[in-house]
């Protein structure tokens, strides 16, 4: 799949639910309405889409939410997708919370999934409570450390917010550098009302990067995932670092990404509103995967060339009126 600017489009993020068992302050508001589970695809129409996709040359899949690990039965969909490994698809990966990793961890690693993403903004308990507004950090950390006893590799992924975590990064740092995590630290995105002013929230990662320079030696490398974040190695730790910078950096002339939601609309783009009906076109009486096909070539020719982010004005709205649990995280 190559878009309209050549970039061909090799990744794929699937949202499998918009509900979640946090409420993080940058991400939902504190009394969401979420999909009524009649509107979301079944895991078997979820798995059909994914085949379509990587038959159109999608390499990578990732599975996010909301919270991944949080919808029954979501295991099935992990192995019928691990069963595609070797054989078209080269890597299945997930983000999660970490909430429910203790219990799933094994289980992962037995579908293929080899490498995983962790939200945690903060090592300090009180702050961990604060900003997902109900969560517990034991239950997220004995997760992580399951998901590492089980052999996945593991990247921590925190949300830079102005006032709450900042004082924090050189610990994290070193934290991750203890125990052989990976971190990135990623700007807050302007998607969805959150019931805050996000000026408030937002702190530039170009800034971010200066101050641990006064701290830590960070050595430019050329380690890519596929995904938007810039990598440097933290030579103290010999661990990486990334830096998702949406805002102060624009990603997009390298996007090699789609998302698709858990009710079938694909987003060509994280930061537009333009999407297609992939759910209405599976489930038209007599489809074929060469519909689903040509439906999901016809979506990728209108990808745009970039988003529109940008955090400026105080009071504005978000960029994007819809909650990145709905797009996939």
């Amino acid at each position: 799949m190559i878009d309209p600017f050549g970039r061909s489009i090799t990744y794929l993020r699937v949202s499998v639910t918009d509900r979640c068992d946090l409420r993080c302050v940058y991400c939902m508001a504190e009394d969401m309405t979420f999909l009524p589970k009649a509107d979301l695809l079944s895991l078997e129409e979820l798995d059909r889409l994914c085949g379509a996709f990587i038959e159109l040359g999608v390499r990578k899949i990732r599975l996010t939410g909301g919270e991944p690990l949080v919808r029954r039965d979501v295991m099935t969909l992990f192995r019928s997708l691990g069963a595609r490994l070797g054989r078209g698809l080269d890597e299945l990966t997930v983000t999660t919370n970490g909430t429910q990793l203790a219990r799933y961890a094994e289980v992962l690693r037995a579908a293929g999934v080899r490498r995983i993403n962790v939200s945690l903004d903060t090592l300090d308990p009180a702050k961990f409570a604060a900003i997902t507004r109900w969560g517990r950090i034991e239950k997220t950390l004995d997760g992580i450390f399951a998901a590492k006893a089980a052999g996945l590799a593991i990247k921590i992924n925190a949300v830079a917010l102005k006032g709450v975590n900042e004082d924090e990064f050189d610990r994290m740092i070193a934290w991750c550098g203890e125990h052989g995590f990976d971190l990135c630290l990623i700007e807050t995105m302007p998607l969805g009302e959150i019931g805050e002013d996000r000026t408030d929230q937002y702190l530039p990662l170009s800034l971010v990067r200066r101050r641990l320079a006064e701290t830590w030696t960070l050595e430019e490398i050329d380690y890519r995932t596929g995904g938007p974040a810039r990598y440097v190695r933290v030579a103290e730790t010999g661990r990486r670092l990334g830096f998702i910078t949406p805002l102060t950096h624009n990603f997009c002339e390298s996007c090699n990404r789609v998302r698709l939601t858990c009710t079938g609309t694909l987003y060509m783009c994280l930061g537009q509103d333009d999407q297609a009906d992939l759910r209405s076109v599976l489930r038209r009486p007599g489809v074929t995967d060469a519909d689903l096909r040509e439906a999901i070539l016809e979506a990728i020719g209108r990808k745009p060339k970039g988003h529109d982010f940008v955090i400026e004005r105080r009071g504005a709205k978000p960029a994007v009126a819809r909650h990145m649990s709905v797009t996939g995280g």
